[in-house]
């Protein structure tokens, strides 16, 4: 039992199921799942849907922190992914075209994936403290943007780029589909190989490593060059839902929700052993939470302040020494009674 309650995912799990509950309770119908013209829809179907973007980001994140870094840059991305995606589209004379379609998404990864070695070089060649080098691009980011869309928000009407965000296969969306096919390749890559272990040493001690063989520099790049491209695809899955690009609002503070997911799923900010299975959850925590939020009719000046107290709350539970602080207090506080207890047995 207490090996059971010391694993890493027990209260991120716990976190999520308790707000779930919270939901069932005030809302019955939030677990109701109704089929229409072969669709699934429901709450649960929209948690599913709307946390696709912020799962890229929070995968390619949880890389990155996984090697004592950070990386502040994924919102702009988001935003450049977008205008790149939306700028060839709308170029084209043929919007509806499916050739002109991935070629836009080709265009716009492949300039997040040079973002991407950006960062890395800065970080890994250059020895720039990430959050320096990754805030230089997230100022940057998105005046490129708005560079690209001529400082307007870039619209069009393109439905084979619609349904990557808004279409549906198999009954559930087609944004699941592309979040877990991302899920199931970072697990094969990391999990299924050497690159995860040495991803971990490199994060525990880097110099260490480095004296070890690892080349640490090429795993850390690595890292830095998979959060850009994943940060490129959740840009078009965002910028495909609303249809627009828009350089000001694409990514705003996703950055901040990527990181919260990892620390919730149990990764330590400091580097080192990192889970994927709890950014997961801890994406889905954040998505209900969301949900949560907008049902209370939580008001958009307030809902921050919300969202940290529950945060916090989420963090205070998986904390060890927080929960041996209240396990020693209520050791201390029966050991008076026992005693008590035993000295008018004596007498």
């Amino acid at each position: 039992m207490k090996k059971f309650l010391t694993h890493r995912l027990v209260w991120p799990i716990a976190a999520l199921v308790a707000l779930i509950a919270v939901n069932t309770i005030s809302r019955p119908s939030f677990l109701s799942i109704t089929m229409q013209n072969g669709q699934f829809y429901g709450s649960l179907i929209d948690i599913l849907r709307n946390s696709a973007p912020l799962m890229l980001v929070a995968l390619g994140m949880t890389l990155v922190i996984a090697t004592r870094g950070i990386d502040l840059s994924v919102g702009a991305i988001m935003a450049v992914s977008g205008a790149v995606a939306l700028t060839v589209i709308e170029a084209s004379p043929d919007p509806g075209n499916i050739g002109v379609v991935f070629i836009a998404i080709a265009a716009a990864v492949g300039v997040a994936l040079v973002l991407g070695v950006w960062n890395g070089f800065l970080v890994s060649v250059l020895g720039i403290q990430p959050i320096i080098a990754t805030l230089v691009l997230m100022l940057a980011g998105r005046g490129v943007a708005l560079l690209i869309t001529g400082g307007f928000i870039t619209t069009i009407n393109s439905a084979p780029y619609k349904f990557i965000a808004g279409g549906y296969v198999l009954g559930l969306p087609f944004a699941f589909f592309v979040s877990i096919a991302a899920v199931i390749t970072i697990a094969i890559v990391e999990r299924r190989t050497a690159l995860g272990m040495l991803t971990e040493a490199v994060g525990i001690n880097p110099e260490a490593s480095r004296l070890a063989g690892v080349r640490s520099r090429g795993i850390i790049w690595g890292a830095y060059i998979a959060s850009g491209v994943l940060a490129g695809l959740a840009g078009i899955l965002y910028s495909s839902n609303i249809m627009a690009a828009d350089a000001n609002a694409a990514g705003l503070y996703i950055e901040l929700d990527a990181i919260l997911a990892v620390v919730l799923g149990g990764t330590s900010l400091a580097g080192g052993k990192f889970s994927l299975a709890g950014t997961v959850v801890g994406v889905f925590t954040i998505q209900t939470l969301k949900s949560t939020i907008t049902f209370l009719g939580v008001p958009p000046a307030v809902s921050p302040v919300f969202m940290a107290a529950a945060v916090l709350i989420v963090v205070l539970l998986q904390s060890r020494r927080f929960r041996a602080y209240f396990h020693t207090a209520g050791r201390s506080a029966l050991r008076p009674l026992t005693r008590r207890s035993d000295a008018k047995v004596l007498s």
